[in-house]
Formats: structure tokens, C-alpha cells, sequence
């Protein structure tokens, strides 16, 4: 597993620049001598930005997908992805057999509920997390996260996904030669900011109430979370947010694999049990098992 590619999932809210950056950090890691795999999961993208050496827009055909079906957009874009799911195996096939990556870059759909709470999205992250070492980066607008609602919700979104997938997440600030991160990064480690950054818009209303309760519960989950401020514009940040990847593979091979493992046995020892169970049930001769398991056992006093 420690020679195996670093798989990066990129998600974020529409508009806060997920592809932007993709491009950017591939560009960044060929430059630091990295062999990169790119793979575009957004079938309405008009034009990549980015190589990719894997584009479901060659295998879907968006456009095509909304009339045949009368979908509308999010609908064609949930589409695509179950279809795309259905042989996501081959890619996973695909990408093993090649010996030379360092990291794998994915790109998801602006519209980030249709990954993150679809069936092949999950089955996407899953099949990923299964093979390779696997994070997730969750890109968020920084200007748009000045004001404290909208930087709640894009934390709610962040711990909801890290919640869901179980793996390591990292948060990164982008748009930062827009506007600086310091602001966010100061309401992540001193609570009172951002508290008093809550009195300053309105300090009566239930949505203020709401966000000084979450507040309250998010202060644990902000700890283990690294976040970091870049642009994906200029590259500033990405000497430190590099690095930090090389991290966040390690806490998947403390944490996540251990668990996926024991996941494994579990279901095999279930799938085990339920095999002889029906057998016991269907009247099959249980002899030749019982002579085997008794064989297995004066073996392992040997």
C-alpha cells in the first residue's frame, strides 16, 4: 500500500474554484518531478482546464444524456455518474496496472451534492479508498466565506463529508490573493472570534443562536482538521499545502486501513458462516468440513 498512488478526491461548493485548482496542483507536482493521474468526473464541464488522462465527458455524452431522457442538469449529471459507476472497476483495474504514479487527481461536479450524496459517488470514494491511500480536499471560496453563515455552512458541508467517507480531509482556503484567510483560520482556533463575529451581524435572531451552537459543537472536529489558505491563481500557499499531503496518506494508513481490514474480515468470517449455515440447513453431509476444521486445528498445535 505505501508504494501505491495518493488518490486526491477535490469536492467544494459550485463556484469556489475546484478545477482551478486541480490545475494548479498537477501543474505543481510535474513541476516537483511527481508522475500525476488525472481523472474529470464532471460531465457538464465544457472545456478541461487540465490534461486528463481519464474524462467521463469521452464516455457520456452530456448534451445527449438531458435529451434522450428529459433530464435537466442535475439530473443528466447524476445520470452520467451512475452510468460511469457501473464500470468504475475497470478504471480502478486500469489504474493498478500502472506502476509509475504518485498521485491521483480527481475532479468532481460543481454541483457537489451530486457526489457526495449519490450512490456512485459513494461507490466512487469507496472503490478508490479500497485499493489506494485516499483523501479528500474540500476547496471553499474564501470571500464568500467572510461572512460567518456561509463559512458555517461550508464547515457543516466539510465535517458532513468527512462524517460520511471516513477519510482524511483536508480544508483548503482558496482565493487567497482575493482575499486573505487569516479571518477563517482565526474563527477555527479561537472560538471568541468567531463568537463576537456573530454579535456583530445580529445577536438576537435564531440563525445566530443556531451558528453559536455549532459553533460550540465544531470546536472538537476543528482541532484534527488541517486547513490551509492558497490561490490557485498565483500558487501562493501550495509550498505549504504540498507537504501537508504526505500527512494526510499516513493518518489513512493509521486509521482508515486498519478499520477497512477489519471491515474485510468481517465480512468474510459472516460470508464463511452463512455458507455452512446453509448447508447445515439444505442437509448437505457436514463430514469432509468437520474432518478439514479438525485438521486445521491439530495443524495449528503442531
Amino acid at each position: 500500500m505505501e508504494s501505491k498512488p495518493h488518490c486526491l478526491i477535490t469536492m467544494g461548493m459550485a463556484g469556489s474554484g475546484k478545477t482551478t485548482f486541480v490545475r494548479k496542483l498537477y501543474s505543481i507536482l510535474k513541476v516537483k518531478g511527481f508522475n500525476v493521474y488525472t481523472i474529470n468526473l464532471d460531465p457538464a464541464i465544457r472545456k478541461l482546464s487540465f490534461p486528463a488522462n481519464l474524462d467521463i465527458c469521452d464516455a457520456i455524452n452530456f448534451k445527449k444524456l438531458m435529451q434522450e431522457y428529459s433530464l435537466g442538469p442535475n439530473g443528466a449529471i447524476i445520470t452520467a455518474l451512475n452510468l460511469f459507476a457501473t464500470k468504475f472497476h475497470e478504471v480502478i483495474d486500469l489504474i493498478s496496472t500502472k506502476t509509475d504514479i504518485h498521485y491521483i487527481l480527481i475532479d468532481t461536479p460543481g454541483q457537489i451534492e451530486a457526489f457526495s450524496w449519490s450512490a456512485s459517488g459513494t461507490i466512487i470514494t469507496d472503490s478508490l479508498a479500497s485499493v489506494f491511500p485516499t483523501s479528500m480536499l474540500y476547496v471553499v471560496d474564501t470571500p464568500r466565506c467572510t461572512n460567518p453563515n456561509s463559512f458555517m455552512s461550508n464547515m457543516l458541508y466539510a465535517s458532513s463529508i468527512y462524517y460520511k467517507t471516513k477519510l482524511p480531509i483536508m480544508i483548503v482556503f482558496n482565493k487567497t490573493d482575493v482575499e486573505a484567510w487569516e479571518f477563517a483560520h482565526e474563527w477555527m482556533t479561537d472560538f471568541e472570534s468567531f463568537m463576537q463575529s456573530i454579535d456583530e451581524i445580529s445577536n438576537e435572531s435564531y440563525l445566530a443562536s443556531m451558528n453559536r451552537s455549532l459553533a460550540l459543537v465544531l470546536d472538537e472536529f476543528y482541532n484534527e482538521l488541517p486547513a490551509v489558505g492558497l490561490s490557485s491563481f498565483t500558487g501562493f500557499g501550495f509550498d505549504i499545502f504540498v507537504p501537508l499531503l504526505e500527512t494526510s496518506k499516513r493518518e489513512y494508513m493509521n486509521s482508515y486501513l486498519p478499520e477497512l481490514e477489519a471491515k474485510r474480515k468481517a465480512v468474510e468470517e459472516k460470508r464463511v458462516s452463512n455458507n455452512l449455515a446453509r448447508m447445515e440447513e439444505d442437509g448437505e453431509d457436514m463430514a469432509p468440513i468437520n474432518e478439514l476444521l479438525d485438521q486445521l486445528k491439530v495443524n495449528d498445535k503442531k
